[in-house]
């Protein structure tokens, strides 16, 4: 059962009712993520969501870890480009213990200047780690390439720079300015109840009174192009990216049907036609990056030098077939089973019930039951996945990236991708 309270200040608490579990997953969430830094700050949000696990004014980093060991539980948290988010999961009858701690980590964190030099150290390190795994690092250069000139482009980690320059004023100044109430959705599912949870929560969240807001959203511009950067590399890293759909439009469930079909899944196209029958690559997928305004269609292959050109072929004539056919019943029918299943699979964690309600709340406003979304994937049509799509592509507006021991120029991989068709 969903409820939702609204507190004094504004914050939203929205809960819903697993009574068949044991365990309770919290989540206080901001809307604010890495898109929303302005020069200078890149990457602070993601250095706040390391801090607070730091200490407060009640408790070190040791209790905070000891409180919620001691009962079995565990907290953790995440940035993305539009959010921040401090999490925890308990057995029901320790709930008002992760709301205490949650809730003293968020409001009381206390960002000591030689915790603040540490974790610096810490998340340098992180950067290090993600810049030498180019299977992910790619992804974020891409991203850069194709949003450029807007801060959904940038990473969400941000830079050295900005990270080895953030201290105890630039955080304090930062979490005025962003963490405002009207912005913070505090989320609960599992076996609890709803005003006894509220009875937790307001006592301190009411409190906070941070009245700045920041500079509305740019939604960004789409930069297509083909770009290649010679690296060291045992493979040649592809991504190709393509408009995609925000999270809230009409249009989602048709794309996410076509993401599916195309290379979502290991009976998609794209790993067929790629792994399967050819072997020109052992991980080879499509993806979705939606956000609040816009989003990206992609693919993405770990090929080797000599099966460049053949797998540039493979894709822009997958691609070329999905805009010039519609797909067939039996295809269709079997991704709708797979956005399905994955739905009601996925429903079975208080975790992931936890997060649908917070990502529903920032996006409309309201709880969306699951047969709601259920009945909208099977009202979608071959025609209309074909129609969404050819509104969507042309090779011409698409992002070509090939990071590694290409071989190529940019001009030969225009050629070979643009030839074709």
């Amino acid at each position: 059962m969903y409820q939702k309270t609204v507190l004094r200040n504004g914050i939203r608490v929205v809960t819903e009712k697993i009574p068949y579990v044991y365990s309770v997953s919290t989540g206080i969430w901001v809307g604010v993520g890495s898109r929303d830094e302005q020069e200078g700050e890149r990457g602070i949000t993601h250095f706040i969501e390391h801090m607070l696990f730091k200490g407060t004014r009640r408790r070190s980093a040791l209790d905070i870890a000891k409180e919620l060991d001691a009962v079995g539980g565990f907290a953790n948290a995440f940035t993305s480009k539009e959010h921040v988010c401090f999490h925890a999961k308990v057995l029901d009858r320790h709930m008002p213990l992760v709301v205490d701690v949650l809730t003293d980590i968020f409001l009381n964190s206390v960002f000591a200047p030689q915790d603040i030099e540490r974790e610096q150290q810490v998340v340098l390190q992180e950067i290090r780690m993600i810049e030498d795994t180019p299977d992910e690092f790619v992804h974020v250069l891409f991203q850069e390439l194709f949003w450029k000139q807007n801060p959904l482009g940038l990473p969400i980690y941000g830079t050295a720079e900005a990270v080895a320059g953030t201290d105890r004023e630039s955080i304090l100044r930062y979490l005025s300015q962003t963490f405002h109430p009207e912005e913070i959705v505090v989320a609960a599912a599992g076996n609890l109840e709803h005003d006894h949870f509220v009875d937790l929560v307001a006592p301190s969240l009411e409190k906070l009174d941070h009245s700045v807001h920041r500079p509305p959203r740019e939604k960004p511009v789409n930069h297509p192009g083909i770009h290649v950067m010679e690296k060291d590399l045992e493979q040649v890293h592809l991504v190709l990216g393509l408009q995609g759909v925000s999270q809230s439009e009409d249009n989602r469930f048709p794309c996410h049907l076509l993401n599916v079909i195309l290379g979502n899944s290991m009976s998609s196209r794209l790993f067929q036609e790629i792994r399967e029958k050819r072997g020109l690559a052992y991980s080879v997928y499509s993806f979705l990056n939606s956000h609040a305004d816009t989003g990206m269609l992609g693919v993405y292959a770990g090929i080797t030098p000599e099966n460049i050109e053949e797998s540039l072929q493979v894709i822009r004539q997958q691609l070329d077939l999905l805009a010039a056919e519609p797909i067939s019943e039996a295809e269709l029918s079997a991704a709708k089973e797979y956005l399905r299943g994955s739905m009601y699979l996925n429903a079975e964690s208080t975790d992931s019930r936890m997060n649908r309600l917070a990502k529903n709340e920032f996006l409309f406003g309201r709880f969306i039951p699951f047969e709601d979304v259920e009945e909208k994937i099977l009202a979608v049509d071959a025609k209309s996945v074909q129609s969404w799509f050819q509104s969507v592509y042309d090779p011409r507006d698409a992002g070509l990236f090939l990071f590694g021991p290409t071989g190529h120029t940019r001009e030969s991989v225009e050629k070979i991708f643009l030839a074709q068709g």
